[in-house]
């Protein structure tokens, strides 16, 4: 049995994103809730979570992911990327260093689940972790900006953080969408730079019965 407390129910979720928790971890469809000490307002929270959960489990969920904006505030020119290519997404993802926390007004609306990268000031460091797990329709993901030389950089995550079908990176500026072993690991490149990458990428991610990675060149 599930028991889910007052306290650990969120204010908000995008639709069929479930934070990677012990309450959360295991599949809805199938198991009886214990509600201890809800309020009626609570009981409703509960009740919206889980039928979003079940519609989103027949609904591919399309992620937006960005890296390395290395931006000082508000751009018209990225926003207009961000309109051109993740109006329909789901959610979008930042792999750290967008270097201020202005940056999030490109996205407008859009949930943004983010960390912070090692160029990053320190509202930025506040607010976002330096990594999150968390699960979409059941695939367990890790974003993560990444820290050191750029060599080996996959290696080095994946050492750390076992047990993950999907990380999502950035740091090296340079795209990336392949799998090893059962893991995919997928870095949408920089938005911004030209010194380190050919051009400049972002990404998108459709996670259905499996996840599937693009780069998109801007």
């Amino acid at each position: 049995m599930l028991v889910i407390l007052e306290s650990q129910i969120p204010r908000r979720y995008a639709p069929g994103i479930i934070p990677l928790t012990p309450q959360t971890s295991s599949r809805f469809i199938g198991i009886r809730f214990q509600l201890v000490s809800l309020n009626k307002t609570c009981f409703f929270c509960v009740l919206t979570l889980i039928i979003h959960q079940l519609i989103m489990e027949e609904k591919k969920i399309k992620v937006g992911v960005i890296s390395d904006t290395h931006l000082a505030g508000y751009d018209d020119k990225m926003r207009g990327c961000i309109v051109e290519h993740f109006s329909d997404v789901d959610i979008i993802l930042h792999a750290g260093d967008m270097i201020d926390l202005s940056v999030l007004e490109i996205f407008g609306k859009k949930e943004v689940r983010a960390v912070c990268g090692n160029m990053d000031n320190i509202s930025v460091r506040e607010r976002f972790p330096e990594h999150l797990l968390f699960e979409i329709k059941r695939f367990k993901f890790l974003l993560i900006h990444g820290w050191g030389s750029p060599w080996g950089i996959e290696e080095k995550i994946s050492a750390r953080f076992k047990n993950v079908d999907c990380i999502v990176y950035g740091h090296t500026h340079k795209p990336a969408n392949h799998k090893k072993g059962s893991v995919l690991f997928f870095n949408p490149g920089s938005a911004v730079d030209r010194y380190f990458a050919s051009s400049r990428t972002i990404g998108i991610l459709e996670i259905d019965k499996g996840i599937a990675g693009k780069i998109i060149n801007i």
